[in-house]
């Protein structure tokens, strides 16, 4: 039998066809990794070095659930009729008390039948929100600084991004001058958040009743995304408090920090039944629902007497202490009535001259900082800068983690900084 040759098998090398090109969508080249996903990669492999650094860049609540939620998804887990697909809407249990949560702490009245969605985590949300209310072109204001994944799922989804400055000097509120100033047209939604994140300003009614105001008058959904609440917070606020605000506006809130909940995915949007229809079109089409036990750990978990609230608050209220006292090691100037699960600090003048004249700050100097503590310290705290222009000389600090850790991590830093000034 005659031997076959390699060009009888396939051809020459010369004539075999090229391997086809294959591109990602431009969705994909239009974001980037979040930031959190590549700098903890780069924490790891500090770590597997023996680094062994001290994260205090992530919201992540360390602490534990309450006993009753997790005893809750333990019974209902173990039971053999829990296991099966769930309704997209969630169950009835769980709208219910949501519905029952914001009438006893917000004093909202919501119909848990059409006005409340529970959602996989309200980040889910954003998305949901996006692909029900844009279409390619449609102008999305976003708030400079804020939460990242309000611009990249609006770059997902093909939308207009058009940044809206919060600076301290305005208590980090929207200006709403400026805001009026702007070419408006084509504009369908504005992101907002209250308590702020990642500034820690607390939200008001006077500032709520702007955001309906001028939602109202340019008819654009406002979407008032509120999971940092209960956190150092003794007032704790709902956009949809103020009167004719659910016509306009869609309000996101969630168990992770609250609750201790982060790794459940629990989450839940409020507004108008109408909006909730085209959210729940979209969302519907996105996942199966949600596992029954950890929807039946969360109605446990909304329950919680005060006692629960203040508990929590206690231990942030210690760590915050110790976490301003980081900040101001690093040379950076804290204000005291910040609310939330963060500190948030500015570099003071001083140092920041410093950093710029010595070239070491292309992001600002919140970054350059930042990148020192954390190769000479072995401490990773978050540069404002990844939350826009208007961060790039701010710092800040999760309050995610014990008071031993945040002891730790302040006598690392205040060594490095007493062997660079011998």
């Amino acid at each position: 039998m005659k031997k076959q040759q390699p060009a009888e098998l396939g051809g020459s090398e010369e004539t075999k066809p090229a391997k086809p090109t294959v591109t990602p969508a431009r969705r994909v080249e239009n974001v980037e990794e979040y930031y959190f996903s590549v700098k903890l990669k780069e924490v790891a492999r500090m770590n597997e070095s023996g680094a062994r650094v001290i994260n205090l860049g992530i919201g992540s609540p360390d602490l534990p659930p309450s006993a009753e939620t997790v005893q809750a998804l333990c019974q209902a887990a173990a039971r053999p009729d829990t296991h099966g697909y769930q309704p997209y809407v969630g169950i009835p249990e769980l709208r219910a008390e949501f519905a029952r949560w914001y009438k006893r702490w917000y004093g909202v009245d919501l119909d848990p039948a059409n006005e409340i969605l529970p959602l996989i985590g309200s980040k889910e949300g954003v998305m949901h929100i996006s692909l029900a209310f844009l279409n390619e072109g449609d102008g999305v204001l976003i708030p400079n600084p804020g939460y990242p994944t309000y611009a990249s799922v609006s770059k997902f989804v093909g939308a207009r991004i058009l940044p809206y400055a919060l600076k301290e000097e305005n208590d980090w509120q929207p200006d709403f001058e400026a805001l009026e100033k702007m070419d408006l047209s084509g504009v369908k939604l504005m992101w907002c958040n209250y308590p702020n994140m990642p500034t820690g300003a607390n939200g008001s009614r006077e500032l709520f009743e702007k955001l309906v105001a001028f939602g109202r008058r340019h008819n654009i959904v406002i979407c008032h995304d509120n999971p940092y609440s209960f956190i150092l917070n003794d007032r704790p606020l709902s956009i949809l408090s103020v009167p004719g605000a659910k016509e306009i506006c869609i309000e996101l809130n969630s168990m992770s920090k609250t609750f201790n909940m982060p790794g459940w995915r629990i989450g839940m949007v409020a507004t108008n039944s109408r909006f909730l229809e085209w959210i729940l079109r979209v969302k519907s089409n996105m996942d199966s629902g949600m596992f029954r036990p950890m929807q039946l750990a969360a109605v446990e978990a909304l329950k919680a007497p005060d006692s629960w609230y203040q508990r929590m608050n206690e231990v942030y209220r210690r760590r915050r202490a110790l976490a301003a006292r980081i900040l101001e090691t690093l040379g950076c100037d804290v204000r005291d009535d910040q609310v939330g699960m963060f500190l948030w600090g500015r570099v003071n003048d001083t140092l920041a001259a410093q950093l710029t004249a010595a070239g070491e700050c292309p992001n600002g100097v919140g970054e350059a900082i930042c990148n020192r503590v954390l190769h000479q310290s072995r401490v990773f705290v978050t540069p404002g800068s990844i939350f826009g222009s208007e961060g790039r000389n701010y710092i800040r600090i999760s309050l995610c983690c014990n008071e031993e850790m945040l002891q730790e991590a302040l006598d690392r830093i205040t060594t490095t900084r007493t062997k660079q000034n011998q």
